[in-house]
C-alpha cells in the first residue's frame, strides 16, 4: 500500500509543478502580448489607414492577425526559436554567444552577427520604454467609456501608475508576483469570455480563419495592405519576450501556455471586437472597452490596469536580465547589482536602467499623450528586433546545428520574408513619433561598441609597456625583496604578464606578500559554469600563483566565495590575511589610431563612471587598495 501510494502521489507533485509552472510562465511571460487587443484593433480602424469596418475589411484584418500569429508566434518563436537556447537560458545575449560560437570559423560574418545581436539588445531597451507607457494608458483610457469628461484625468493617472511602479522596483517582485499568473490568467480567461460574447453575435467573423481573407485583403488594397502590416504588428508585441524569459521556466512550459491559454485567449477576442464592429462601426473608438457589458466595464478597467502594470513589470525586469547579460559579456559598463530575492537568482535590480527607463517613460507619457499616438511609434523596436533575432538564428541553424539545407532555408526564408515586411511597414513610424525609440536603440548600439571596442584598446595599449611573466619572477629570485605576511591578489585582465597595479606597489613599497595571486575572471559565452570548470591554478614557485576563474553571463561573480573554494595547501584566503590590489586607469585621448575622438573621449567618461571591480566582484570593502595609472589611446 505504501509503495503503492508513494507511486500515485510523484505523478501528483510532477502534474502540479508543471501547472504551478504553466501558470507563472503565463504571469512572466504573456504580459505584453496579453495586453495587445486593449489597442491593436482600435489603432487599425480608428487610425489613419482607412480600413473600412465592413465584411471585407473587418475579415481581411482578423485573418491578417491570426496568421501572423500562427507564424510568428506559434511556428517561428514556439516552433524554432526556443530551441536555440544557450544550456536554458534564451535572449538576444544568449543567441549572440550562440552566433558567436556558430561563426567563429568566419571572422566577418562573427563580427556581422555580434553587431546583429547588439543592435537587436539596443532596440529592446527602447521597446522597454514604450511598453509600460502606451500599456498603461491604453488601459486607463477605460474611464473615457465608462464617465464622460474625464479624459483630462488620463495622463495623470497614467504617470501616477507608472512612478509608483518603478519606485518599488528596489524592493523586488517577489510578493507581489505570486499574483501574477493568477492575475494574467484571469486575463485570459476574461479575454475568451468576452470573445466568445462578442462572436455570438455575429457568428460569422468566424470566417476570417481562412486565409483567403488575408490574401483577398491584400489584393483588393495593395498599398494600404503593406502599410496595415505597421498596426497590426501591435499584435505581435511581446513575442520576443518568449524567448528572452525561457531561462526561468523552460520551453514546454512557455509552449504549453501558449497553445492551452494564451493563443485561444487573444484569437477569441480579437474575433469577439470584429463582431463588434461589423454589429456597430462606431465602436472602432475603444472596441476591447465597448465589447463588454456596461455593469462590467468599471472592473475590466481594473483588471486591465493589473493586466499592463504585470506587462510593464516583465519589460522592465527582461531589461534588468539584458543588462546583466551585457555586463558579464564585456559589451557594457559594470553597474551595481542589486539582489532582491534570496530565493530566485534572477531577481536583481539595477538602478540606472530603472531610473533612466522611468525618465523615457514619463517623457513619452506627457509627449504622446494617449495610446493612439504611442501606437504610431510602436513597432519599429518590436520588429528590428525581431528582425535581428532571425538573423541570428540563421547562422546557429545552419552553422550550429548543421540542419539539412532543404528544410533550414526555406523556413529562414519565410521568416525574413515576414520580418522584413513588418520591419519596412513600420520604418515611416520613425517620421511619425517612433524615432525615440530608434534614437534610444542608436545611442545605446554607440555605447556599446564604443565600450567594447575601448576595453580593447585599453587591454592593447597595457599590452605594450607588459613585462612578461617569467623575467619578472627571474628578477625575484636574483633580487629577492622584503615578503610581508599573508596573500595578496592582483587582479589582471591578462594571464601571461605582470599586473600594473604589482608593478606600482613593488616599485612605490619595495615589499612583496608571501603569496602573490595573480587573478584573471574570464566571462564564458555561456549562461553558467559548472563548479569543476571554475579553476584553473598554476604554480610559478617563489610564492608566485596563477589563478583563472571562470563565470557565466548569469553567474553571480563573487570572486571571494569562489577563491574560498580553491583547496590549495600553499595559499590562505582567510578574510584578514588577504589583500586584495586593484589598478584603476585613467585613458586620455589622443592622435593615435584607434577610434574616433568623440569615442575616445566617451569611452574615458563612461571608464570614470564605470563601477569598480570592488563592487562588482563583491571584495571586502576594507581589504582592497587601488593604484592609478594613465593610458593615452
Amino acid at each position: 500500500m505504501s509503495v503503492a501510494s508513494t507511486d500515485q502521489q510523484a505523478p501528483a507533485q510532477g502534474a502540479s509543478t508543471s501547472i504551478g509552472l504553466l501558470v507563472a510562465a503565463v504571469g512572466v511571460v504573456y504580459g505584453d502580448i496579453g495586453t495587445s487587443p486593449l489597442y491593436t484593433l482600435k489603432e487599425v480602424f480608428a487610425g489613419h489607414y482607412g480600413v473600412q469596418t465592413n465584411m471585407e475589411g473587418v475579415l481581411g484584418i482578423l485573418s491578417l492577425i491570426f496568421w501572423s500569429l500562427i507564424w510568428v508566434v506559434s511556428i517561428k518563436y514556439v516552433l524554432f526559436i526556443l530551441r536555440a537556447d544557450n544550456q536554458g537560458e534564451g535572449g538576444a545575449m544568449a543567441l549572440l554567444a550562440l552566433a558567436r560560437r556558430a561563426t567563429a570559423p568566419y571572422p566577418r560574418l562573427s563580427r556581422l552577427m555580434v553587431l546583429c545581436g547588439l543592435f537587436g539588445a539596443s532596440l529592446f531597451y527602447g521597446d522597454s520604454m514604450i511598453t509600460p507607457a502606451i500599456s498603461v494608458l491604453s488601459a486607463v483610457e477605460g474611464l473615457e467609456v465608462a464617465f464622460e469628461g474625464v479624459e483630462h484625468w488620463v495622463v495623470p493617472l497614467s504617470l501616477i501608475l507608472l512612478v509608483g511602479l518603478f519606485l518599488i522596483q528596489k524592493h523586488g517582485t517577489a510578493r507581489i508576483g505570486i499574483l501574477f499568473g493568477p492575475v494574467m490568467v484571469l486575463w485570459f480567461t476574461v479575454l475568451g469570455a468576452l470573445g466568445v460574447y462578442g462572436i455570438a453575435q455575429r457568428p460569422e467573423v468566424l470566417q476570417a480563419l481562412n486565409p483567403y481573407w488575408c490574401v483577398h485583403f491584400f489584393i483588393a488594397h495593395p498599398g494600404m495592405g503593406v502599410a496595415i502590416l505597421g498596426a497590426t504588428v501591435l499584435a505581435l508585441t511581446g513575442a520576443e519576450a518568449l524567448y528572452a524569459d525561457m531561462g526561468h521556466f523552460g520551453r514546454k512550459p512557455i509552449a504549453r501556455a501558449w497553445f492551452l491559454l494564451v493563443l485561444p485567449g487573444l484569437v477569441l477576442n480579437y474575433f469577439g471586437q470584429g463582431a463588434l464592429l461589423l454589429e456597430n462601426a462606431a465602436a472602432a473608438r475603444n472596441p476591447f472597452y465597448l465589447l463588454a457589458p456596461s455593469w462590467a466595464l468599471l472592473p475590466l478597467v481594473g483588471l486591465s490596469t493589473l493586466a499592463t502594470i504585470i506587462a510593464s513589470q516583465a519589460v522592465i525586469s527582461g531589461a534588468f536580465s539584458l543588462t546583466r547579460q551585457a555586463i558579464q559579456l564585456g559589451y557594457i559598463p559594470r553597474m551595481q547589482i542589486q539582489h532582491t530575492s534570496s530565493e530566485e537568482q534572477g531577481q536583481i535590480y539595477v538602478g540606472a536602467v530603472n531610473w533612466g527607463l522611468m525618465i523615457a517613460v514619463v517623457l513619452l507619457v506627457i509627449g504622446f499623450e494617449s495610446s493612439g499616438a504611442l501606437a504610431s511609434a510602436y513597432g519599429v523596436a518590436v520588429t528590428g528586433t525581431m528582425l535581428m533575432t532571425t538573423l541570428m538564428v540563421s547562422s546557429v541553424m545552419l552553422l550550429l546545428w548543421k540542419t539539412p539545407r532543404w528544410l533550414a532555408v526555406p523556413v529562414l526564408l519565410g521568416f525574413l520574408l515576414v520580418d522584413g515586411l513588418f520591419f519596412a511597414a513600420n520604418v515611416p513610424k520613425i517620421f511619425e513619433g517612433g524615432a525615440f525609440p530608434v534614437l534610444a536603440g542608436i545611442v545605446l548600439f554607440a555605447l556599446m561598441t564604443t565600450w567594447k571596442r575601448g576595453r580593447q584598446l585599453l587591454v592593447d595599449r597595457l599590452d605594450e609597456t607588459a613585462l612578461p611573466l617569467p623575467i619578472f619572477i627571474g628578477s625575484i629570485r636574483s633580487q629577492p625583496p622584503f615578503r610581508a605576511q599573508g596573500t595578496a591578489v592582483f587582479l589582471s585582465a591578462r594571464s601571461d604578464a605582470v599586473p600594473h597595479a604589482l608593478l606600482h606597489n613593488l616599485l612605490h613599497n619595495q615589499v612583496l606578500h608571501e603569496q602573490v595571486v595573480l587573478l584573471t575572471v574570464v566571462s564564458e559565452d555561456e549562461p553558467r559554469v559548472a563548479p569543476d570548470r571554475r579553476f584553473e591554478v598554476e604554480v610559478y614557485g617563489e610564492g608566485f600563483f596563477r589563478v583563472i576563474l571562470h563565470f557565466g553571463f548569469m553567474d553571480e561573480p563573487d570572486v571571494p566565495a569562489a577563491l574560498r573554494l580553491c583547496h590549495l595547501n600553499e595559499l590562505d584566503f582567510s578574510p584578514m590575511r588577504t589583500t586584495w590590489f586593484l589598478s584603476r586607469e585613467t585613458v586620455i585621448s589622443t592622435k593615435r589610431f584607434g577610434m574616433a575622438r568623440w569615442r575616445e573621449v566617451l569611452f574615458a567618461f563612461m571608464l570614470r563612471n564605470a563601477n569598480s571591480n570592488l563592487r562588482f566582484f563583491n571584495l571586502p570593502l576594507n581589504r582592497v587598495i587601488e593604484l592609478g595609472t594613465q593610458v593615452e589611446i
